[in-house]
């Protein structure tokens, strides 16, 4: 334990050292940590070593309200990007998916250890005015943008604790340290003034008041396979739809997909992926049941689907000022707002959700996944960029997905081009 003693206190050489010999990494290996080193990110977290990419590609074929959307995406999963392009290809028509902000405000909570919820309610009632003022005060700047504090309400958690909620208008930014800035400030102030003592103030990532609605519809003869007609596959997304509704244990792999999109969009913009996968999530229990976070109908000849999710995210501040290639992403997205960054992501996952119900009840979620993971396995095998098609034709034809057969036909493919 002495070794890493006062670790965050030195400087970058002598951390990578400690680390590289603590762990017995080779030359080589200390070099890759070295190689990606940025000087601006040892300031950014603590104990910084290296940079860690993940790859970015775009989604293409969306339509949001009316506006076609390149969304640049961060992810690792293969067929992802695929897929997300895919589902907005088939919702594409007209207007593509319709999006709406219904609410943008963040929630945070003062917690109240209290054996008087009567009395705490009535004071939070007659200084409500006087509350919101001192929360205001505490971050004088966002009433420029027509932000600021706006409800204040009691919630009785159990015979011990309560709640009180603050629900903020942060504008255009995320707003975490601003609704803990201002969660502080009134905890000052109210803590000569109520009966009780307070334990915690901190945001919440609920997000009940920070929700996005998205809808879109197909032409049922759209979803043909080469062998299930169009109708078929509706009543099936419908089934796998209401399957998720009934069953927690498949809603969480439901969901699972719709975030598979959310979150690579969220990473690219900037943002907090951990606070939206908190927020959607506890959002999918809001009834006592873990379900699954969309809906489809059958309209008519159409396949309809709806998504509501709350997003809390933010278009300026935070990491988006620290990241250069954000401001890139947000300009290929077309993206000018936080409303509408919220009705992309938000849309980005119900493509998702649409891809994976369509190739889960027709030919399989693995036939879409496999190629990519083809290309994967052959690069961990140490396929180059030139031997990776080679390999991946060869693993094909013989039907067989593994990493040893993929490095005994790139060993083939060597020995043949040595000859």
């Amino acid at each position: 334990m002495g070794t890493f003693k006062h670790f965050y206190h030195r400087d970058y050489q002598e951390r990578t050292d400690l680390v590289s010999e603590f762990a017995q990494l080779s030359k080589e290996q200390q070099a890759q940590l070295t190689l990606d080193y940025q000087q601006k990110n040892d300031h950014l977290i603590e104990n910084y070593l290296t940079d860690y990419a993940l790859p970015e590609g775009v989604a293409v074929n969306l339509v949001v309200n009316g506006d076609e959307k390149v969304v640049p995406m961060v992810t690792e999963e293969p067929s992802v990007i695929a897929a997300a392009s895919n589902g907005a290809r088939l919702l594409s028509r007209d207007n593509g998916i319709e999006a709406k902000v219904l609410g943008h405000n963040l929630m945070g909570q003062i917690v109240v250890k209290t054996d008087n919820v009567n009395l705490l309610t009535g004071f939070v009632n007659t200084h409500f005015d006087k509350m919101i003022e001192v929360a205001n005060q505490a971050h004088p700047s966002i009433l420029k943008y027509d932000g600021g504090a706006k409800e204040v309400r009691v919630r009785q958690l159990d015979e011990t604790y309560c709640s009180i909620d603050l629900f903020v208008n942060v504008g255009e930014a995320m707003g975490a340290n601003m609704m803990n800035t201002m969660l502080e400030a009134l905890a000052d102030f109210l803590t000569d003034k109520i009966e009780g003592t307070i334990l915690m103030s901190i945001l919440s990532n609920y997000g009940e008041d920070s929700l996005v609605q998205v809808q879109g519809a197909v032409s049922v003869a759209k979803l043909s396979t080469a062998g299930i007609d169009g109708q078929t596959v509706a009543k099936q997304i419908v089934a796998a739809s209401h399957i998720a509704q009934i069953d927690p244990y498949r809603a969480a792999t439901h969901n699972k997909g719709i975030m598979n999109g959310i979150d690579a969009v969220v990473m690219a913009m900037g943002n907090d992926w951990r606070a939206v996968e908190a927020g959607v999530h506890s959002f999918a229990s809001q009834n006592g049941q873990y379900r699954g976070l969309s809906d489809w109908q059958i309209d008519g000849n159409k396949l309809v689907g709806k998504l509501t999710i709350p997003l809390s995210l933010g278009f300026i501040g935070g990491a988006t000022k620290v990241f250069d290639k954000v401001k890139v992403n947000q300009q290929i997205a077309k993206i000018t707002s936080k409303k509408e960054l919220s009705e992309v992501v938000a849309a980005i996952g119900l493509a998702q959700n649409l891809a994976a119900l369509k190739a889960l009840v027709s030919e399989g979620i693995q036939k879409g996944h496999m190629g990519l993971q083809l290309n994967s396995l052959a690069i961990t095998a140490g396929a180059t960029e030139d031997e990776v098609s080679q390999v991946v034709q060869q693993l094909k034809e013989q039907h067989q997905a593994d990493l040893a057969s993929a490095e005994k036909i790139l060993k083939s493919i060597r020995n043949n081009e040595g000859e």
